[in-house]
């Protein structure tokens, strides 16, 4: 066991996952987020592997409420409330991502506050939350997507305020277009995420719309909204991406446009997210992969922080920084990478393969 604070685990002690349980993340990502995983290819091999760790507990977090049997969501995410504080005492338990959970929190100082938002926002599901206006919906945006945001940063090691801002803005952004995207089927299952009073002004009745989901004009426009909301997050989040790390920025830029770019497929669609699910097609991705690596302009990184984020930002300033990661005369970790090099340049090709008519 190693030893441990209140907020995170020693970050000198040996590591909790084995290679198995890194390929088993690996695996997860692959098979449960395929847009994540093509751009996170263009991360360099340790944030990468740190990468997988962090989302394969989201993603298992994530499944594990929405596949909870009826009534048994709140119970789920108490169980995954106890996990966290397993991680966080140096016990994780016995399950892969909790073990790549624990080096990660410890490894980049990242604060408790950070994955406690993002089961915050899963509670918020189990409880059927509804969100009368758009900040209401930025605040929900903030756990279950800004805090990953936040830790990713972290992760690629960068703690600065305005650049966690930008990444907290990115993260909204994203929830909101999957928010856009998801109306048809959200509804379907019993879910409401759009901001009642939008749907009081549109003239659209919450319940009735939930008994019988159909697309309409007064829904086009609402959806239209939400995504223009987005828009302006998105544009601000450019900012906070310059100041990554420059071997991370393509990673995070392509995801910034693959996400955005299901906002256009909505459009092309007719603002119709009833009737079908918005994908961006294969070659499609392939070429924002591509202009991910080309320099942007950026926008003002120090745009004030949303309200509704302010509370993760904060979360990392009273956090101490890390330890500084080993340099170049890891050798070990150098022959690592090569390894991971190759690897990632298959898994490169078999995307290419799979894009391709």
């Amino acid at each position: 066991m190693r030893a441990s604070s209140p907020d995170i685990a020693d970050p000198s002690a040996e590591p909790f996952a084995s290679e198995g349980d890194h390929a088993a993340c690996r695996a997860s990502i692959r098979a449960g987020s395929r847009s994540f995983y093509a751009a996170s290819l263009l991360l360099p091999p340790r944030t990468r592997r740190a990468a997988y760790g962090l989302y394969a507990f989201c993603r298992h977090s994530d499944d594990a409420v929405d596949e909870a049997r009826p009534g048994t969501s709140a119970a789920a995410v108490s169980r995954l409330q106890a996990r966290l504080v397993r991680v966080y005492a140096g016990e994780p338990a016995d399950n892969p991502a909790d073990r790549a959970l624990a080096d990660v929190v410890a490894t980049h100082a990242i604060p408790r506050a950070l994955p406690e938002a993002l089961l915050d926002g899963l509670a918020w599901d189990a409880a059927g939350r509804r969100y009368e206006t758009l900040s209401d919906l930025c605040a929900y945006g903030a756990r279950v997507a800004s805090s990953v945001g936040a830790m990713m940063t972290l992760i690629m090691g960068v703690r600065d305020a305005g650049a966690l801002a930008r990444a907290c803005d990115l993260g909204v952004a994203m929830q909101l277009t999957n928010i856009a995207r998801d109306v048809g089927e959200d509804a379907r299952a019993g879910r409401l995420y759009l901001p009642l009073r939008w749907l009081a002004e549109e003239g659209i009745d919450p319940d009735a719309f939930l008994a019988a989901p159909a697309a309409s004009p007064a829904l086009s426009r609402l959806v239209a909204r939400l995504l223009a909301a987005a828009e302006v997050l998105y544009a601000r989040s450019e900012a906070g991406i310059g100041a990554l790390p420059a071997g991370c920025r393509p990673a995070i830029r392509a995801a910034r446009l693959i996400y955005a770019e299901i906002g256009r497929e909505i459009e092309r669609a007719g603002l119709d997210p009833v009737s079908g699910r918005a994908r961006v097609p294969g070659r499609r991705k392939a070429t924002l992969l591509l202009r991910a690596a080309l320099p942007k302009t950026s926008a003002d990184i120090s745009a004030p922080c949303l309200p509704e984020t302010a509370f993760l930002v904060a979360a990392v300033a009273a956090m101490p920084a890390p330890a500084t990661a080993p340099g170049w005369w890891d050798i070990a970790g150098q022959v690592v990478r090569v390894l991971d090099m190759i690897e990632t340049l298959r898994e490169r090709e078999a995307l290419a393969r799979e894009s391709a008519p």
